[in-house]
């Protein structure tokens, strides 16, 4: 992987296929686009290390290190916005499907639980849930799902979908940037960024199940 994203590092294909897997994924999440982000992002980061090194002029290095931002924070920006776009997409799907939906959502006590707490914390102003769903395995789908069958209004789901997406990213990509900058391009630190990826999603679904502990018990 980290081969082919290399073949393509500093083209615009690079954002398409990781714009592309952000957005389906909200539709099939064992899509891998948080390994993507961090993959891109480690590429990056190792390419540009390397090339420091190589200068050996201080100007050189700047030079490198300016580079460096631009094309995180593009790819932070690119993450982000196919995080929305995606959340967005399913949404509107949602709210537009009606019945359909409903009886879907209705089949699965899981999704049927989430869907009321998601409206619940939604009207009281705690989209928080919104933002530990972006990180929990499958979480986005359901909560973009969930906010477009209970009719939630765009003012309320979106803001904190754009909350949601650019923390993902940045989390993603940094994981990706320092990972590539310590350990350079290799596998073992791109292993090390997709790890701490899962954990941050193990914690975030772990936090969200918490309230319905307490109300079982």
């Amino acid at each position: 992987m980290l081969e082919d994203l290399g073949s393509l590092s500093g083209t615009p294909w690079v954002y398409v296929i990781v714009s592309l897997s952000i957005v389906l994924d909200v539709f099939v999440p064992i899509l891998p686009s948080g390994i993507l982000v961090i993959a891109a992002a480690t590429t990056a980061a190792g390419t540009g290390t390397a090339a420091d090194a190589v200068g050996g002029v201080e100007v050189t290095a700047t030079v490198h290190s300016g580079a460096h931002v631009a094309e995180m924070l593009s790819l932070m920006l690119c993450a982000a916005t196919a995080s929305v776009l995606g959340d967005m997409v399913a949404y509107r799907l949602a709210r537009r499907g009606g019945d359909r939906f409903d009886r879907a959502i209705g089949r699965s006590r899981r999704l049927t639980t989430a869907q009321q707490r998601l409206g619940t914390a939604l009207t009281r102003g705690g989209g928080g849930i919104v933002v530990l769903a972006r990180f929990a395995p499958a979480g986005r789908s359901v909560v973009s799902l969930g906010a477009g069958v209970a009719h939630r209004t765009v003012r309320e789901f979106l803001p904190w979908s754009a909350l949601a997406g650019l923390a993902w990213a940045v989390y993603s990509v940094s994981l990706g940037y320092f990972g590539g900058h310590w350990l350079g391009t290799s596998w073992m630190s791109t292993a090390l960024s997709v790890v701490a990826l899962f954990a941050a999603g193990s914690a975030a679904a772990f936090l969200m199940r918490r309230p319905e502990r307490r109300t079982a018990h």
